[in-house]
């Protein structure tokens, strides 16, 4: 693998070690000596531990015990089913995507954040790790809540086991808030402690689940009827009952339910599926345990949830499904084992969230996306790796959230943020699918763009569902964080899946793009440009940008040499000056370099294949010939950012990358184009059936000006001046060269600050110009053209070409050229009429075929420019415009 600065290559022994050796130029090196084969980290986690069990854990959390019943009370076992059928629908599809971007390479520390911005770039995955990060948060005050709630079930005033005690917790809003933070405080700990006092907490919590869920079961089956006023064992009637829907007023929150804001609770019980890969970082094998222990833990739990509905709706009543969310420790056998299966789950999911949440946001501090607002959390970190500074600013997050204090209304905004994740998590996998990169070939095969289109749309036509106008705030917050990190960040080292989709996208559409149908009536300009040197020419380079139309617009470059003399490519070398050039001068182009032994051969290979498919130049624009030094311009650059006017040492944000330009020609230096090839050039490109452009004096331009200095004037001159015979009339390159200064004209800034003239040069006789007036004014309104048509008499100067016409007829039957004092005539009559012009389109005869009369071709063109405003010289080949629909 090689780059620009020497040659990178990738060893890979079969000990399994990879690295890379770097050398210099030259083609040998000697590699280093290969690396000792790391030993296993034995502290990692395995899929059990670190994937299935915390999974399950969070995805039971405190719903299972707390809001079954609630959700079937609710909607009857039709609807509760439907709700689970499809969150766990939305789930698994979400842990589909999430499966492919897991074995698409190496996991690192950041679990879903991690994935999805090294898919999607820094703006997408920095904004959407911020948001799981957020959903994490109140994840984990949700589930502190819970933990609360089945606490003073239990030993409340009207508690379980305290209802006829004299020992009762105090009860109030900021009790409730003190046991919440009391709960929220032990995962804190744990979490300081590290990921492995976590991973020993995970199975003695899973088995405890385990039995309370095992003896709920069983108490289903072997509870007397009567138990509790409401249960009535196994009955038909009861399921019959249970059956449908009845949607009521909840106690807790005091408002009508519906299946939406059930939904929205219960889904809480399906959003465990990121517990795993948020550990991603801690995990012996990321990449098989994250789909492996995920999509297992799915199965286990649905299982679980169905049986469940079906026991409760068999024989619990209506009535106790919704006045007693705790219910099934009033109905068991053994009552202590559901209050500490509660209590287990509740603080296990409470646990799970605030230890993901402390892991995506540790590693948005170590990508920097924000700047230094996350520096204490980045440099708090122990030796083990343990990020205590992100697990501290977790904490206290989740402290402030605890004030909300109602389950059932958190449980609505964790939905949103979660929702608005997976959305994202499938929009990865989507994204990388469709992009057909050749790289993206996960070891998971048992997902397509269909299941990610599907978990995307689900997820985002859930959220709004749930809540239109929380949904709006996180789709607000999220806009946002993109553009702060857009601003916030240069280029990115992981890629972008946009230069992906878009490389995909333009060249299906490049396909499709047949030159067979084009038709005068759709032309546009599709313009290369030749640069000699771009230090001399960004004000040409940004005027050529207004002429393209939306066309394509190619820079073209030839350096003259031969790959034989270079150790590396040396246009390669050159290639990020121009992009940043590109950049700064802010105009839509392409660039195209090259390497020939001449600038005439370059150039030719340039005109044959820039641009690709359909979209190939039509005209080439080149600067004029002549011996005037070259001035530099990109001091005159206004730095895009920073809003002055810099020189090119202090293009910092580029990298300086403007210092690669080739220095400009200096006094006494020769040029690399003769003026004989400059002039066969010309016929190169018309022999290449382009149009053909030269522009000059545009040292003299600036496009800001035109905004400043009042209204200017654009004079197009469409005569033939070395064939003033022809003036009575236009051919395909006038009507060629009227489009292309409508085309200018066209551009916002243009069309508000100047206004079009065509000169008619014309006889003395009244009559006679009258009638040309008309029939061009005319003319000019069937091309749609509107311009002022400014008559110009001009007897007196083609008097002289005809006298000079005559005395060289008389000495030789060669062929003649115009004489100077009429081309001269002619210069100062253009400039008289330049007083207040931006730009000048002038007719540009075609060179003779002849070499002998190239030199003289070119005095006469720099006879007729000389000293006028930015001049544009158009000579076109085919019809551009129609004057019928």
């Amino acid at each position: 693998m090689a780059d620009s600065k020497g040659q990178r290559l990738l060893l890979f022994d079969l000990d399994e070690s990879i690295r890379y050796s770097k050398f210099d130029n030259s083609v040998e090196g000697v590699a280093p000596s290969p690396k000792p084969k790391p030993k296993e980290d034995s502290t990692k986690l395995s899929m059990m531990i670190g994937v299935f069990l915390p999974c399950i854990l969070a995805i039971f959390s405190g719903i299972l015990f707390l809001r079954l019943g609630f959700a079937v009370g609710q909607g009857g076992v039709l609807e509760s089913f439907g709700m689970f059928l499809l969150g766990y629908c939305i789930v698994t599809l979400t842990s589909l995507s999430l499966s492919a971007i897991s074995t698409n390479g190496a996991v690192e520390g950041g679990g879903a954040y991690f994935m999805i911005s090294r898919a999607l770039g820094p703006e997408l995955g920095g904004s959407i790790g911020v948001m799981f990060f957020i959903a994490s948060i109140f994840s984990s005050s949700l589930y502190c809540i819970g933990f609360t709630e089945a606490l003073t079930d239990n030993f409340g005033e009207t508690g379980f086991y305290t209802s006829n005690s004299t020992f009762q917790l105090p009860a109030g809003q900021w009790y409730t808030f003190a046991y919440n933070s009391a709960v929220l405080f032990v995962c804190l700990l744990v979490c300081i402690i590290g990921a492995q006092m976590f991973a020993k907490t995970q199975l003695i919590i899973f088995l405890t689940v385990m039995a309370s869920i095992i003896s709920s079961i069983v108490s289903f089956v072997f509870a007397k009827p009567d138990l509790v006023i409401g249960y009535t064992g196994f009955n038909v009637d009861t399921f019959r009952d249970n059956l449908f829907s009845n949607y009521t007023i909840d106690h807790s929150t005091m408002k009508v339910q519906s299946f939406v804001s059930v939904f929205a609770v219960i889904f809480n019980g399906c959003v465990g599926i990121m517990a795993g890969a948020n550990l991603s970082g801690e995990l012996k094998n990321p990449s098989k345990a994250i789909p492996v222990g995920t999509l297992g833990a799915l199965a286990y739990t649905g299982l679980i949830y169905i049986f469940l509905i079906f026991l409760i709706a068999f024989t619990c009543t209506r009535e106790l499904l919704l006045d007693n969310y705790n219910f099934l420790q009033y109905i068991n056998l053994c009552p202590v084992l559901v209050a500490i299966g509660i209590f287990a789950s509740t603080l296990s999911a409470a646990l799970s969230a605030l230890i993901g949440a402390s892991r995506v946001l540790i590693a948005l501090a170590n990508d920097s996306l924000f700047g230094p607002i996350l520096w204490p959390v980045q440099k708090l970190v122990t030796k083990s790796g343990n990020p205590i500074g992100a697990v501290l600013v977790s904490w206290l997050l989740a402290e402030a959230m605890l004030l909300i204090g109602e389950l059932n209304t958190i449980a609505s905004l964790v939905s949103i943020f979660f929702l608005l994740s997976y959305a994202a998590v499938n929009l990865a996998c989507l994204a990388l699918d469709l992009a057909s990169a050749p790289n993206f070939r996960p070891s998971f095969k048992y997902f397509s763009w269909h299941t990610s289109s599907l978990g995307m749309i689900g997820c985002l036509v859930m959220m709004f569902l749930i809540d239109v106008m929380w949904a709006s705030v996180s789709v607000v917050i999220f806009m946002i964080l993109i553009l702060v990190v857009y601003f916030r960040t240069g280029g990115s080292q992981w890629g972008y899946i946009s230069q992906a989709l878009i490389f995909h996208q333009v060249r299906k559409y490049l396909l499709l793009l047949d030159t067979r149908k084009d038709h005068v009536k759709f032309w546009r300009p599709q313009i290369l440009l030749l640069v000699a040197n771009p230090r001399s020419s960004c004000n040409l380079i940004k005027f050529v940008n207004d002429m393209k139309k939306s066309g394509l617009y190619v820079l073209g470059h030839v350096q003259q040499g031969s790959v034989d003399e270079f150790p590396t490519d040396p246009v390669e070398r050159e290639l990020p000056a121009w992009v940043r050039l590109v950049e700064v001068l802010k105009v839509k182009a392409f660039i195209e370099l090259t390497l020939a032994h001449s600038v005439r051969e370059g150039a030719q290979h340039l005109i044959r294949v820039s641009g690709l498919g359909g979209m190939k130049p039509n005209m080439v624009v080149m600067g004029f010939y002549d011996e005037v030094l070259p001035e530099d311009s990109l001091f005159q650059v206004q730095n895009p950012r920073r809003g002055y006017y810099g020189t090119v040492a202090e293009d910092t944000e580029g990298g300086n990358a403007l210092l690669q330009l080739p220095p400009l020609r200096a006094e006494g230096e020769d040029k690399l184009l003769s003026r004989e090839e400059y002039v066969c050039l010309i016929l190169d490109i018309v022999r290449l059936k382009k149009g053909v452009c030269l522009a000059r004096n545009f040292h003299n331009f600036n496009r800001e000006d035109l905004a400043l200095h009042g209204r200017k004037n654009i004079d197009i001159w469409p005569v033939n001046f070395l064939k003033p015979e022809t003036a009575g009339y236009f051919d395909t390159a006038c009507i060629f060269l009227l489009q292309v200064a409508c085309v200018v004209h066209m551009v916002p800034l243009w069309k508000k600050h100047t206004q079009m003239r065509v000169f008619l040069c014309v006889d003395s006789d009244y009559a006679s110009t009258n009638h040309k007036k008309e029939k061009l004014k005319k003319f000019l309104t069937e091309l749609r053209i509107k311009a002022e048509i400014v008559t110009v008499p001009w007897n007196h100067i083609t008097v002289m070409n005809r006298s000079e016409e005559a005395d060289n007829e008389m000495a030789s039957n060669l062929v003649t050229r115009v004489s100077e004092d009429y081309l001269q005539a002619l210069n100062s009559m253009v400039r008289d009429h330049a007083d207040n012009t931006a730009i000048v389109f002038s007719y540009l005869p075609m060179p003779p075929v002849d070499r002998g009369l190239h030199g003289q071709y070119l005095h006469e063109m720099d006879l007729l420019t000389r000293d006028l405003p930015p001049t544009m010289m158009v000579h076109g080949l085919g019809e551009v415009t129609l004057t019928t629909m």
